[in-house]
This record gives C-alpha cells, structure tokens and sequence, in this order.
C-alpha cells in the first residue's frame, strides 16, 4: 500500500489518499472502511445517451464517484472489494443521491474520509504502508492423498490449492497401485506449488504433515527436478523447510506455525509471532488460570487492575457497525498500551486469528495473578446454582 496524502485535523477527522498495490491491500481497505465513511474513487458507470434521432444507447463510462458508504463486501480468495453507496458529490452522470457499487482496483487510488481517525485504524495504515510486514510464507499441509497449498501473508491464511488423490491400499505382493496413485498425487502437489507459490517474495516454504509423507514428498519433489532439470526448484531448494502436523487439514497449520525450527526461521512475520502468543496464552490458561483472561468484560477487569502484559485482539471486532462498541475495542487497546502492555491484532484470516475468535476474539495474559474476578465468578455462579 501506498500512502499519497495525509489529511487529518486536531480532532482527528479528515482524509487519507491511498493506492493499493498487493492483492492483499484489499484486505487492509476491508479493514478500514466503516459504514457512514466517504469513500472517493474511480469507476465504471453505464450511462444512457439519446441521439438527436431520439434513439436511447448506453455507454460505460469511468468517472469519479464520491460515496456515502453503506455495504462493504470482501472476497478473502478473490483479494476482491466492492463498497456500496449513495453518492453525495455533484457528477454529470450520477445523480446525488442514487446508489452506486465501487470495486476498488489494485494501483488506482481512493480518498477515505472519516470524522473520526482512531488509533487502531491509523496504526493499520502504518502497517499496510510498510514494507517489512509484507515477509511472506508459503505452507503445503498434507497427508497421503491429501494436500493444500496455502499461502501465509501478514494478514491471512489463503488456500490456494486443494489436491485430493484416492490412494489404494497397499495389498499383499501388490503395492504398484497404491504407489502409481501415490506418485500422481505427488506430481500434482508440486505443480501446485509451482503454479501458487511466488519465489521470489515467499521467505519460507513450510512442508508439513503426519508421518513420513514429507519426507517422500520432498524426496520425490526434488528427484524430479534433477531429473527434469527444474531450476525454480533446485535454485529455492534452502527455501523447503520440514515440519510435523497432525493432518493435512488446513487447521493443522497452525501446529507447523508453532515448531521451534519454524518461529526461529519465521522470527521477523507477524503471522509467527501470532502464533507464539496465542501459544503462550494456551499455556498460562492450563498451568496459572489466574493469569490468562478472555471475553470483553473480564479483560476489561484486568485493564482496570493495570495487569495485562500481552493483550491478543481479533480485527474483526474493529468492524463492529456499533460505533459506540468499536469504540469500546480501541479504548481498550489504547489503555493497554499506556500502561506500557503489548497490543496483537490478529487477523481473523489467518489460522491463529480464527481460533481465537472462539474465544469471543479478545484474550489477555497477565503480569500479575487477578484472583478477585475468578472468585467473583464462583460466587456468582454459586448463587445461580
């Protein structure tokens, strides 16, 4: 993402100009749009002309619209977002007033207008503006006869592939069809990988699975390119980094995400330390479950006792339509954050953030043990026993 210009008052109302580049920008917009802001860019109308014969044509003609925002539609596979509206700016072929759908273009800017700029949003700008949140990581998770091809950015966990091969069983003195099978389903994993997984960005390629499948893959993987004198493989080689899950399910990422050899290679992606800090919060709530919180009102106890160390947030919250409840969100993280505790935002597309949104999307560990709201929790629940 591009930052073009920056317009914003003492009361933090104003403007930000923004050209998005990566197809993962659309996510980062997705994320700062709200209902009620003013979104200008350019689109494609279809107007009606009449000729001086009296015949009516149509003709698609690319203007600039200013809209009122209304409806915000993302398509997490697409990178794809359309914005609704009514427009509320003067154009020669819009009326005022009359509905309109932009979809947003990768390097072709927009104006975003808000009355108030709060310090979530504006952070996520800083983010999406800076190169260094883009390291990416690539993963294939699998099993025998099943695989997917996902890639990891900064903000999401994208499947890019599905193979499903039907792998026989081996039978007695006859294994030829179990491995021709296998051997298919192989060949189809590294087309994927070749067709879905840009080299030249991607840091890391994760290979992850139960058993010894791996191991044969790469094996085969890289036997193949000598064979075939494949030099995208054998030149990104080092890249190809190993690892156990418990399935080829595209939820047992996150257990490849949180092996040590992989957080130490992945150290400097968001989406590792992610993972490491939902990790350490799973481990505070089974060995100290006085010092790991979660849901708004207990976390908001801790935030009053000033005890929170790390506090984990899902973005999903921040595009609650209830302004007076996002508003809730920022001030927690705010609070935080003056009282010098580490905020994580994650994104709930990735495999991290989903997880934590079952745990209502807001989770805290803390400094201190705060056993007063556990005991308060007994009493009450005693009572309504």
């Amino acid at each position: 993402m591009r930052l073009v210009r920056k317009d914003l008052e003492k009361d933090n109302a104003g403007q930000v100009t923004l050209i998005p580049e990566e197809p993962e920008d659309m996510w980062h917009t997705y994320n700062l749009l709200q209902v009620g802001d003013s979104l200008r860019a350019s689109t494609i109308r279809k107007v009606q002309t009449e000729s001086s014969t009296g015949s009516v044509g149509s003709n698609r003609i690319r203007t600039t619209l200013t809209l009122c925002v209304e409806t915000i539609d993302f398509d997490s596979q697409a990178c794809q977002l359309r914005v609704k509206g009514t427009n509320i700016q003067e154009n020669e072929y819009v009326k005022m007033g009359a509905y309109h759908t932009i979809e947003l273009e990768p390097n072709r800017q927009f104006t975003l207008a808000k009355k108030q700029w709060d310090s979530v949003v504006l952070e996520r700008i800083e983010q999406a503006c800076d190169p260094a949140w883009s390291a990416d990581v690539a993963a294939v998770v699998m099993q025998e006869g099943l695989a997917h091809v996902c890639l990891v950015t900064p903000s999401m966990t994208l499947t890019r592939a599905k193979v499903e091969v039907n792998i026989p069983r081996k039978r007695k003195g006859n294994c030829s069809q179990h491995d021709r099978a296998l051997e298919r389903f192989y060949e189809q994993v590294v087309q994927a990988i070749q067709r879905h997984i840009n080299f030249e960005v991607v840091k890391c390629v994760l290979v992850a699975s139960p058993g010894f499948v791996r191991e044969q893959f790469c094996d085969y993987m890289f036997q193949q390119a000598v064979k075939t004198d494949n030099k995208l493989l054998l030149e990104n080689r080092s890249k190809f980094l190993q690892v156990h899950s418990s399935s080829g399910h595209k939820y047992a990422l996150k257990e490849a995400l949180c092996d040590p050899a992989v957080t130490s290679r992945l150290s400097d992606t968001k989406a590792a330390g992610e993972v490491k800090a939902l990790d350490d919060f799973y481990k505070m709530l089974q060995h100290e479950p006085d010092r790991a919180f979660y849901g708004l009102k207990h976390v908001e106890k801790a935030n009053e006792a000033m005890a929170i160390d790390t506090l984990l947030i899902s973005d999903e919250l921040f595009r609650h339509q209830d302004v007076a409840t996002r508003a809730r969100y920022v001030k927690l993280v705010d609070s935080v954050r003056e009282n010098m505790g580490t905020v994580r935002i994650f994104s709930s597309l990735h495999v991290s953030g989903e997880q934590l949104g079952q745990l209502t999307g807001v989770a805290a560990i803390l400094r201190f043990p705060v056993a007063e709201l556990s005991d308060q929790e007994d009493e009450s629940s005693s009572e309504e026993d």
